[in-house]
């Protein structure tokens, strides 16, 4: 499989564009609710990890979900504080990228592989993330020992 270019892909541009954190719990419930005025404006909902899907979730999905992954969130992240839900504008959300409580890593400041979150919402079609990503270097230098 061939990697997607991302300044090619208008997903993976998105993806890698300029994100706001809901920092606090209460910034959170104002993200859920501008993506609730806008529930029936054509949400991919993706779980990193399976298939992306091929179509938008329809209006009840999407509150659906919402409620399950904030319920989820304040369940697992037990913080005075979010900070792992990030969207491209708070006001007016178009991506929204949601890590998993279990598996933060290095979400905010820099790394090279920083995680994938565990759920992104997002108006544009998605594509399978983990298959954008090299493998690590030294899977990279094993794999080429053997067969390079």
């Amino acid at each position: 499989m061939s990697r997607l270019d991302p300044t090619e892909n208008p997903y993976l541009r998105a993806f890698r564009g300029s994100f706001t954190s809901a920092l606090r719990w209460h910034q959170l419930d104002d993200l859920w609710a501008r993506i609730d005025e806008r529930a029936d404006a054509g949400w991919f909902l993706y779980a990193v990890g399976e298939l992306p899907p091929t179509a938008a979730t329809d209006a009840d999905g999407v509150r659906a979900f919402v409620a399950e992954i904030d319920r989820l969130l304040r369940t697992e992240h037990r913080e005075d504080y979010c900070g792992i839900v990030y969207a491209d504008d708070p006001r007016k959300p178009t991506f929204v990228k949601i890590y998993d409580p279990n598996n933060l890593g290095v979400v905010c400041g820099f790394s090279d592989a920083p995680p994938l979150p565990g759920w992104v919402m997002s108006l544009i079609p998605p594509v399978d993330l983990p298959s954008t990503r090299p493998p690590p270097k030294n899977r990279q230098r094993w794999w080429n020992r053997l067969f390079g």
